[in-house]
């Protein structure tokens, strides 16, 4: 069997500073933690955090008064921000910098009075949370079929957003729906779907039609590890998504001459190690390394975090 690695793959620069900020809060302020939803969807990081006293909660009412808190990778609305305020809590932001930038975009735009079209997964905590940030001017669009039901009209200032781990194929859809429907749509300043989820599908799409079948490692509720394997489905190879190698049902691979595996952006590299090691010692295999995209973005620790370990224990 031929092994092919996909690159880029698994952490992406927002889940690497969301995850060294509660590993530097635990140093600073020790446990229990709290934070604020699960700091990147993965079950093997949250459970790692939980083994360490971290406590993830999904209300700041579960945070005792004057706790440290952290917000999550896919960042929070302004409610709950003046939520933890007002119990005295001290805030480390993990938000990754570009669902920030959605989030000033949203704000931006509503201050204009543009009414705001948000392409993106309603319930999702990004879209929950960018929806917080201007509530009565955000609709969360989810499919071409809701577009045609949308109530606003051609004289309307109209302007649409993105959540940032969207299939670029399935957001290209619903976006080709809305320019049909209101030509005078205006479109963000740049792509709000984030690089390293445009790189992985890209990793995907091309190196997908030389496999029999992808395994997508990261959690169910991981958007990105979702997406990929949509892709490679609708490209015509069968993927399955693995939390990891205990997931894998070894039927998938009759006939089965080469597998491309791959990671979504919260799946840590161990876990894709542990799935090549267990297929070359059950199958023989041989394994190729396959580079599509060169990533070297890298985002600095938020200044609450820095400010934090400044100062004098």
């Amino acid at each position: 069997m031929k092994i092919l690695l996909a690159n880029p793959r698994g952490f992406c620069a927002g889940v690497n500073m969301a995850i060294q900020c509660v590993e530097e809060a635990l140093k600073i302020v020790g446990s229990p933690l709290y934070v604020y939803h699960e700091i990147v969807h993965n079950r093997h990081v949250v459970n790692r955090f939980v083994k360490l006293g971290v406590v993830f909660v999904d209300s700041i009412d579960q945070v005792p008064a004057r706790s440290t808190v952290v917000f999550s990778a896919h960042g929070v609305s302004p409610a709950v921000r003046a939520s933890a305020l007002s119990r005295g809590c001290s805030m480390i932001d993990a938000t990754c910098p570009l669902v920030t930038k959605v989030h000033m975009e949203a704000i931006r735009y509503a201050k204009q009075g543009f009414k705001i079209l948000l392409v993106g997964h309603a319930g999702h905590d990004e879209v929950v949370g960018t929806v917080g940030e201007a509530p009565d001017a955000i609709t969360i669009v989810d499919s071409a079929d809701q577009v045609e039901k949308l109530p606003f009209t051609q004289q309307d200032r109209l302007v649409y957003l993105t959540q940032t781990t969207l299939s670029m194929d399935d957001a290209r859809v619903i976006i080709d729906a809305i320019r049909k429907r209101y030509p005078q749509v205006k479109a963000p300043p740049s792509d709000d779907i984030c690089y390293a989820t445009t790189n992985r599908q890209l990793a995907v799409r091309e190196i997908a039609q030389n496999a029999d079948l992808v395994l997508v490692v990261g959690s169910k509720n991981s958007s990105n590890s979702v997406r990929l394997t949509e892709i490679s489905q609708n490209g015509g190879t069968r993927a399955y998504l693995v939390d990891d190698v205990s997931e894998i049902d070894h039927a998938w691979f009759n006939g089965v001459n080469t597998v491309l595996v791959t990671a979504g952006a919260s799946a840590p590299e161990h876990l894709v190690e542990e799935i090549v090691d267990d297929l070359v010692k059950r199958y023989g295999g041989t394994i190729e390394e396959l580079h599509v995209v060169d990533e070297d973005m890298h985002f600095e620790l938020p200044r609450s975090l820095r400010v934090l370990r400044s100062q004098p224990a």
